[in-house]
């Protein structure tokens, strides 16, 4: 599978619980934090509900 390169650009402080709890189950704990994973189904959704608040660049 590809690999993602997820960059947090915006701060998860107004974001719902939700929001926030996706943010962490991606690894992601503050603002310009980055992580690389996998392009699974399961993660674009999750990237999808936070889109607002991360940048994505395929690797």
């Amino acid at each position: 599978m590809a690999k993602i390169k997820i960059v947090q650009v915006k701060s998860k402080i107004g974001s719902t619980l939700r929001q926030k709890r996706t943010l962490q189950a991606l690894g992601l704990t503050k603002p310009r934090a980055s992580v690389e994973v996998e392009a699974t189904p399961q993660i674009l959704g999750m990237v999808e509900k936070v889109r607002h608040l991360i940048k994505v660049t395929e690797l």
